[in-house]
């Protein structure tokens, strides 16, 4: 058997049916490339939650009133008011693995300076929530523990609300600004640090000092949370123990006695996201995988029709003494030529699609969420259209000469055309749907990671 006079009966075959053998690797070309752009979809969100987390400090331990029975009915963690200064006191006092940490308490409602106001949330905690969050100051100074001790209305702004109260330009710094109804003194304002992975505003907010917040504000004399950041990240878990057993002694828990606070750390929200993404990234390779059965089956079917067509040529071989191996052989190897071409080509589209990616989150920012994404695809699936009306374009007058010299064809070209279209739109499809389920759940883990810090 002369391999190489069967390679060069399959070029010519190829050859001589360019438009079909085209339409038929469409499916391949589209396959392999939807299976690359989904991983990179799944990895790219991964990586996105993980700079939000390590944004927050992969070290950082956040601490919440635990959610209690009464009367049959489970309360919400905000209702509750079981931590205490007295818990913080005892953390402070008693711990070994903690490096920072500060009581926190927080307030939305309306910035005002003189015709300009702005929604924001007050954050009062300690002059060591900086490091814990990994803030800086730009200009000014943070507030201190004298202003702490005697609740001084003072405070420290991000760059977004000094950029909607002051919009003449002035300097912030002495400024007194009213949050709802109490007035406040601008001491200090935060280096930008922009939106984080997730598309939220870093520098909307203010920092005054916990007492403040909770007298003059609130009105209350519990915590809504204590934050805290452990030596090193490899402590965190003996920090989140050792917490646990001073708040259960601080609070005379029995042993049967369920824990009325929640510890939770950024290492266990890195170890959720990954488990949460590796799942949807399992998942998207195996939805984007039906491109390929589909485009498998379309190989099958036109080299079905192939060998249908070309009886004669067939006959006209065996008679010369051809094997049915040799025909065999001819035909598996013209299905794995247009496999192999339409997957190098579909792993040139991936490489594409996930390099564009990358380049429009760097373009864009973090907040290309959903709506990017979404409109990202949208433009690919406008592109591969025009791309494939184009090759029809080209090749028109080879398919008219075709069709004049074979009428009862037309029925099959017709139906290769709207194949290709469909083979082209579901892939699309498929990857619209399953990008905004992947950025449902992105957002989902990050609400998640908000509500634990107490945001």
């Amino acid at each position: 058997m002369n391999y190489r006079n069967l390679f060069r009966i399959a070029f010519r075959a190829i050859a001589n049916n360019k438009m079909r053998a085209f339409l038929t690797m469409l499916g391949v070309i589209i396959g392999v490339a939807a299976v690359i752009a989904m991983l990179a979809i799944g990895q790219g969100s991964k990586r996105s939650i993980r700079a939000s987390i390590e944004e927050m400090g992969s070290n950082m331990i956040m601490i919440h009133p635990g959610g209690e029975r009464m009367g049959g009915v489970r309360l919400s963690s905000s209702d509750m008011q079981s931590l205490k200064l007295e818990d913080y006191q005892a953390i402070v006092n008693q711990n070994t693995y903690l490096d920072k940490i500060t009581p926190t308490v927080n307030s939305s409602g309306q910035l005002i300076y003189g015709g300009n106001n702005t929604p924001s949330t007050v954050y009062g905690v300690n002059e060591q929530y900086l490091d814990i969050r990994r803030y800086a100051i730009g200009s000014g100074e943070m507030f201190t523990e004298s202003d702490i001790k005697r609740a001084a209305k003072v405070c420290v702004v991000g760059q977004t609300v000094v950029d909607n109260l002051f919009t003449k330009g002035e300097d912030p710094l002495g400024k007194t600004i009213r949050f709802n109804s109490i007035p406040f003194r601008i001491i200090g304002v935060l280096e930008p640090k922009g939106y984080n992975s997730m598309g939220q505003d870093q520098d909307d907010l203010i920092l005054a000092p916990y007492t403040t917040v909770q007298k003059r504000i609130l009105a209350i004399t519990y915590l809504q949370g204590i934050t805290a950041s452990a030596i090193d990240e490899s402590q965190t878990q003996q920090a989140i123990d050792e917490i646990s057993d001073i708040l259960r002694t601080n609070h005379k828990l029995r042993a049967t006695d369920e824990d009325d606070f929640t510890v939770r750390s950024t290492q266990e929200m890195s170890e959720m996201m990954t488990s949460t993404m590796d799942m949807m990234t399992i998942l998207l390779a195996c939805i984007a995988s039906i491109s390929l059965v589909v485009g498998g089956i379309s190989i099958m079917n036109i080299m079905y029709v192939s060998v249908t067509e070309r009886t004669r040529e067939i006959g006209l071989r065996m008679s010369i003494g051809a094997k049915g191996r040799h025909i065999l052989w001819q035909f598996l190897i013209e299905a794995v030529i247009i496999s192999v071409t339409g997957g190098i080509i579909g792993v040139l589209f991936g490489i594409g699609t996930r390099a564009g990616r990358e380049a429009g989150e760097e373009l864009l920012g973090p907040a290309y969420g959903a709506a990017g994404g979404t409109l990202g695809t949208v433009t690919g699936a406008l592109a591969g259209l025009l791309f494939l009306l184009f090759v029809l374009w080209l090749f028109r007058g080879g398919i008219k000469r075709q069709l004049k010299r074979d009428r009862s064809r037309k029925k099959e070209a017709y139906s290769h055309i709207l194949k290709a279209l469909i083979l082209t739109a579901v892939p699309v499809i498929f990857s619209t749907a399953i990008y905004n389920i992947n950025q449902i759940i992105d957002l989902t883990v990050f609400n998640h990671i908000m509500s634990w810090q107490g945001f």
